[in-house]
């Protein structure tokens, strides 16, 4: 029965909270607390700070946190599935809608009309990326990270991977001098 409860306390959530994000927060902590009674409003407030203090989605977190105290390593699985199962299904579903019309000429046409948009969403953030880079780096190791990356995808043709990963290992190294 505790498996159940804690599918319902996390599904219900994740259907009215889309996304697993802030909204999503009272109404965990309405069926945790108030519902079930799993924790105190204290207690829930120091798992939603844990939440936000590591990367992700809090809901997903604090899923994985709250499904572990009260049914152990399958109680943190359903709540973790519970939590992301709205957005799932809602995917899946729309794959299958787009699927089925993705021979249409209207489909073809908004999927023409999202690759520019797209485009020019990545290179604003690119810009955003470019200007907080030189903003605390400074320009002259800005662009020497900019040429040699560059050089290592474009040229060499290395797994974006390892770049990402060497230009940490530079970051770490330079920001310990």
């Amino acid at each position: 029965m505790i498996y159940w409860q804690i599918f319902l306390a996390f599904f219900i959530p994740g259907i009215l909270g889309y996304g697993g994000g802030p909204a999503s927060i009272p109404l965990v902590e309405k069926e945790v607390v108030d519902r079930y009674g799993w924790m105190s409003t204290q207690e829930f407030g120091e798992v939603l700070a844990l939440g936000n203090a590591l990367p992700g989605p809090v809901a997903t977190k604090m899923a994985g946190y709250i499904g572990y105290t009260e049914g152990g390593i399958l109680g943190s699985v359903i709540a973790l599935f519970a939590s992301v199962a709205p957005s799932l299904i809602l995917m899946i579903g729309l794959m299958v809608t787009l699927l089925k019309y993705k021979d249409s000429p209207k489909v073809k046409n908004i999927t023409k009309m999202i690759r520019p948009v797209i485009a020019v969403l990545l290179g604003v953030m690119a810009l955003q990326f470019f200007m907080t880079s030189y903003e605390a780096s400074g320009s002259v190791q800005t662009i020497v990270l900019i040429v040699i990356s560059y050089w290592l995808l474009e040229i060499r043709k290395m797994h974006p991977a390892y770049v990402i990963l060497m230009a940490l290992l530079y970051g770490a190294l330079t920001g310990f001098f």
